[in-house]
């Protein structure tokens, strides 16, 4: 209920026990006995024994006790009606004032977060022109975390600008704990992998002496086509392919076998 609810409820109070008083000053005044003469000058009745003396007490005498009990009721009925009141003043106030404190912050426009550095790929379109041209990085396993050693090579087919120029693939071989190796030079691969056929940049696995031919796909169990046939050796499969994404002028690793 509100301040000035209680208040319109305190008006009606005072009213009605306005009108309370009016009608017990009225009773009062309608049950007064009328004004009897002086009885100074009246002789006294002889005490006779056995007989009560003096009139028996009006019954008008109890009008003055009620008259001030009902006052008494409807003081108190003010009294309360008047510390309500009062009461829900005290309520309403500190709520206004609490309301009127609330600050609300000012943003701070003057310092916008920090933007984030470009994603950077692991090489770029120019680097990467001329046929043969490779590059190592790190290609990190979204699912692991782990960093995996992996190589970039320019095919000597395909557009620079498009992904199917290039081959990705982890320098790490599919079974074991051997790392593969892009071998450039001719003379290499034929005296230390024992390739004599060799004619162009292979991938060698220096544990086995298994060569794998870039230029050349195969087909794996269940009719999959991957890069870097075997030509030597005895490993079970190709490096494990890394697919790559051009995005203007970076080359991207995105997702590995």
């Amino acid at each position: 209920m509100t301040a000035s609810a209680f208040c319109a409820g305190g008006r009606q109070v005072w009213v009605v026990a306005a009108r309370q008083i009016a009608v017990l000053e009225l009773r009062f005044m309608a049950d007064q006995p009328p004004t009897a003469p002086d009885d100074r000058f009246k002789a006294e009745m002889p005490a006779i024994p056995g007989v009560a003396n003096g009139p028996k007490p009006s019954s008008n005498a109890v009008a003055p006790l009620k008259i001030v009990g009902g006052l008494v009721a409807v003081l108190a009925v003010i009294v309360v009606a008047g510390s309500l009141v009062s009461r829900s003043r005290r309520i309403a106030s500190p709520a206004a004032d609490a309301s009127a404190q609330v600050e609300v912050p000012t943003p701070d426009l003057g310092n916008p977060p920090p933007t984030p550095p470009p994603m950077r790929g692991v090489a770029t379109v120019d680097s990467m022109a001329k046929p043969w041209s490779s590059t190592t990085f790190d290609y990190r396993d979204p699912l692991s975390g782990e960093r995996v050693p992996s190589a970039l090579l320019r095919l000597p087919a395909g557009s620079a600008g498009q992904s199917s120029g290039y081959w990705a693939f982890a320098l790490k071989a599919p079974y074991g704990n051997c790392q593969l190796e892009l071998v450039s030079d001719i003379n290499k691969l034929k005296n230390e992998y024992g390739y004599q056929a060799a004619r162009h940049p292979m991938v060698g696995n220096p544990c086995s002496r298994s060569v794998f031919d870039p230029t050349k796909m195969t087909n794996l169990p269940g009719n999959v086509w991957v890069r870097g046939a075997i030509v030597q050796g005895s490993d079970l499969r190709p490096p494990l392919g890394i697919e790559v994404k051009i995005e203007g002028k970076d080359i991207f690793a995105v997702r590995m076998e």
